[in-house]
């Protein structure tokens, strides 16, 4: 029989939903317990999500569950990531680990010293259709890669902004389109072409009131000779699928929504798939669906059963914000910046 694995969410945010769909469709998860930092909220969770809903972060974590899913604002997944790993649970954690590189750096070094695993849902790796282009990046059937490509091209409405005291804060949310809604797609470029060896990069706010970035663009370039283009925005109306293009010399591939569009690769047939994707948040955060994070929570899971590793851990998680730090840095004084 398999264990069921007690679990705890920080926040109550709109994607926790994701979260207790995903709970309810596997057997061996349970929910426990829902932490808020807001009082007032209390008492509306607890009849929202039907389990205890706590605002003393030690009395959350006095609860009889080994998982902790970090759904809060991500300049304060840090506090919570070690106030979990301090009380010997395990840690998924949303996007991004944290704000920054430095960080990271700790979560990681505190959740080592407490031998517990730490994990971070970049849910787009999931997918059926990325699955199959990482085949042919890894497996070498586009030859040497040339050139990789990232486009966020998103708009979120004022509304988005001003109805939350922390989205497109640099404290809370890092920054705004790349940090927060470009990441994901970073992260799948740099996963199949590598870490860059430089980043040149420019953001702006042109049309939000937000400290973050509505607009940017970055130049990578990489150890073996290829290059990367990154461009993120939120105030691109009406804002569009995001894209990843991957060419090699020999052939390229283009998903679109995490569905490829175009397959264009040597001696192999372009794949039938079937599947309708995870949805796309181009103009609606809410439209992303839960079947990605479905596959991470379950693989976090059995690591933690069969005390295997996370798919994406502390390490893999940190590249995406590594890059994005640098975009920024590179963008405030002009030059590019070596990682």
């Amino acid at each position: 029989m398999t264990a069921t694995i007690g679990i705890g969410i920080v926040g109550t945010g709109s994607i926790v939903n994701n979260y207790i769909k995903c709970i309810d469709e596997l057997d061996n998860a349970k929910l426990v317990a829902i932490y808020t930092k807001s009082e007032d909220r209390v008492k509306t969770a607890t009849s929202q999500f039907g389990v205890p809903v706590f605002s003393d972060m030690n009395q959350f974590l006095e609860q009889d569950f080994q998982l902790v899913c970090i759904c809060n604002e991500s300049g304060r997944h840090g506090e919570a990531i070690v106030a979990a790993a301090n009380a010997k649970k395990h840690i998924l954690s949303e996007k991004p680990l944290e704000v920054t590189t430095s960080k990271i750096d700790d979560v990681m070094a505190v959740c080592e010293s407490n031998n517990v695993k730490l994990g971070c849902v970049l849910q787009n790796r999931c997918s059926d259709d990325y699955s199959l282009l990482e085949d042919a990046v890894k497996s070498g059937k586009l030859g040497k890669i040339i050139m990789g490509n990232a486009h966020i091209n998103w708009y979120r409405s004022k509304d988005y902004y001003s109805g939350s005291d922390w989205r497109g804060t640099l404290k809370y949310d890092g920054g705004a389109a790349f940090m927060n809604q470009g990441i994901h797609t970073i992260d799948l470029l740099i996963n199949l072409m590598g870490e860059p060896s430089s980043v040149f990069g420019k953001v702006k706010t042109s049309v939000h009131t937000i400290e973050g970035e509505d607009v940017g663009s970055a130049i990578l370039d990489f150890d073996n000779g290829s290059i990367g283009n990154i461009t993120a925005g939120t105030a691109l109306t009406p804002g569009y699928p995001e894209r990843l293009e991957i060419y090699g010399e020999k052939g390229s591939v283009l998903m679109e929504a995490g569905k490829i569009v175009q397959w264009n690769v040597p001696d192999t047939a372009a794949p039938n798939i079937q599947s309708k994707g995870d949805g796309s948040g181009a103009a609606d955060p809410t439209a992303i669906g839960h079947k990605n994070h479905k596959i991470v929570l379950e693989n976090m899971l059995t690591a933690i059963v069969n005390d295997g590793q996370p798919m994406v851990d502390g390490r893999e998680a940190r590249k995406a914000v590594a890059v994005i730090n640098a975009i920024y840095e590179s963008s405030k004084s002009g030059k590019p910046v070596s990682l």
